[in-house]
């Protein structure tokens, strides 16, 4: 309860001073608009369907790309931390993919798919696949070898070993992967949307995009704000359930294996004074030490 008082009283504060400098009029109201237009301009396109058209026809673009991207990029960074071959090729590739920002694949994209969704798509799955392998390949580098050897021990076949072994104990760095790859993915779909036009939908990169056309600095605003909204609740609802999973089995771990050494650790034995230390001569007789007072 105390933290999201905080949290709330933070926010506050935050849009309290946003008030101030517009009520300072140190820009012009074109530049800055003040919260109330803000909202006005929200409360409005919520009203003409406007703003959950836009969200729902981005959100799907976003969903269908990233899933691409997962489905594409777990399989490429298994494979990458499985061969020398593919880690020198396709390992290096996206390291090197990975860094290119999201912006950069639209001309190509305009150019090979023309104005239509599959370009949409083409940058969201761009943005999407090169940190994923990347992650995979660095959650599967971590693990510890004696997982695998024990499984390969017990019996366990190749496919087995990675789906029942490797891959869950690599899955931290897999989440990660994921929340990463979903925050490139955002971005893309962002570059994409404000360069890319088609009437088969406005997502709300048009809707920027427009706004920033029109002076519209309310409108750009506004819909900045509704983006990091969606971000922070995809990350409540995606990725924070998993990680307090990853962070309850990690703590229950941790434990058990605390519990077993304490249960097999030896009780530490009394030290002997320097009086009770005794040698025995060649007979057997018991003397005591020289050095004893």
């Amino acid at each position: 309860m105390r933290r999201t008082l905080l949290a709330v009283l933070f926010f506050v504060a935050l849009v309290a001073i946003w008030a101030a400098l517009v009520h300072a009029k140190i820009w012009s109201p074109v530049l800055l608009p003040s919260p109330r237009s803000v909202m006005d301009y929200l409360t409005s396109s919520a009203r003409d369907g406007t703003l959950f058209s836009a969200s729902g026809v981005t959100l799907r673009r976003l969903l269908v790309g990233y899933f691409i991207g997962l489905a594409i990029g777990l399989p490429l960074g298994l494979l990458t931390a499985s061969l020398t071959f593919a880690e020198d090729t396709v390992g290096v590739l996206a390291l090197g993919l990975q860094t290119l920002p999201s912006v950069c694949w639209v001309p190509l994209a305009l150019l090979w798919f023309g104005q239509t969704e599959g370009a949409m798509l083409f940058v969201v799955i761009m943005g999407t696949v090169w940190s994923v392998v990347i992650a995979t390949d660095t959650g599967v580098r971590t693990i510890s070898p004696i997982f695998a050897r024990a499984a390969r021990t017990m019996g366990s076949g190749p496919l087995h070993r990675w789906i029942h072994v490797i891959l869950p104990a690599s899955l931290p760095h897999l989440i990660s992967g994921m929340k990463q790859g979903w925050a490139f993915a955002w971005r893309s779909l962002m570059a994409a949307e404000i360069y890319v036009t088609i009437l088969t939908g406005f997502g709300l990169g048009h809707l920027l995009h427009y706004g920033r056309e029109l002076n519209a600095m309310d409108q750009v605003i506004g819909i900045m704000l509704v983006i990091v909204v969606i971000g922070l609740l995809a990350d409540k609802i995606l990725f924070s359930p998993w990680e307090r999973f990853l962070h309850r089995r990690s703590a229950c771990t941790a434990g058990a294996q605390v519990s077993s050494q304490t249960e097999h650790q030896v009780p530490p034995t009394r030290p002997r004074r320097i009086s009770d230390l005794r040698r025995k001569d060649i007979h057997g007789i018991r003397r005591p030490f020289r050095g004893a007072p």
